[in-house]
């Protein structure tokens, strides 16, 4: 009985946990969200609401690794109970870096109105990347919730997408700045907000990685999406 007793309040402990995690997860995706907008919309406003956020953010993270650290000092859990807890710390690892490049975004923004320097043909070229990046940190997350990997494969090949938009991206802004001298603060700026978007699809990806361990028992950082799609038919 007193097992029982413990192992409930174990779970109960790690479903807090998750809740936290979920929570921080939600805050991120409205900064990726809201950063996007306010560099197409221009609008100051929601740039510096973005920046302002970051705090609550990181404020979460310490708030969920001080949970985590002291689950597993409380309960010592192995196995998958472990696996668990460590994907979680993980997790929100990647989720403050995707907050902190939301971050970035919105500054770049500011910038961009703050110096006039709006190009709407150089901008519309990074539409695509915006929304793919978006889209696999919301499939990360559902992942994540469900702890279910269905999704995690379509987040990995995006990742290869993504990078490879990045490096078009880079080499068009280049071309960009040498043929037109009056374009090259607002490339520059771009740079950054590409990077940035290159990032966090990177961490999008650590968090369906993440998953997988937890659901599977199996580290797939370093394996190709041909072995993981195997691992995950067994």
């Amino acid at each position: 009985m007193a097992s029982e007793h413990i192992y409930k309040q174990y779970d109960a402990d790690l479903q807090s946990i998750r809740a936290k995690v979920l929570e921080m997860g939600t805050i991120v995706e409205e900064q990726l969200s809201e950063a996007v907008q306010s560099l197409v919309d221009a609008d100051t406003k929601l740039a510096e609401k973005v920046i302002r956020r970051d705090e609550e953010v990181n404020d979460l993270e310490i708030d969920i690794d001080e949970d985590c650290s002291l689950l597993i000092g409380k309960r010592s859990p192995v196995a998958a109970d472990l696996r668990n807890v460590l994907m979680m710390i993980k997790i929100i690892g990647d989720l403050e870096r995707i907050g902190d490049e939301s971050t970035k975004i919105a500054n770049a923004t500011i910038r961009i109105i703050e110096n006039d320097i709006m190009s709407k043909p150089q901008f519309k070229n990074i539409n695509s990347m915006l929304s793919s990046v978006q889209l696999m940190l919301r499939q990360a997350l559902n992942s994540f919730a469900r702890l279910d990997t269905t999704e995690t494969i379509e987040v990995l090949e995006k990742d290869k997408e993504v990078d490879e938009e990045y490096r078009s991206h880079m080499r068009q802004l280049l071309t960009y700045m040498l043929e037109d001298p009056r374009t090259i603060s607002m490339s520059l700026e771009l740079m950054f907000v590409t990077k940035s978007l290159e990032r966090i699809g990177d961490h999008a990806k650590n968090i369906t990685q993440s998953v997988i361990y937890t659901v599977k028992g199996t580290d797939v950082r370093h394996s190709s999406i041909k072995e993981i799609k195997a691992e995950l038919k067994h």
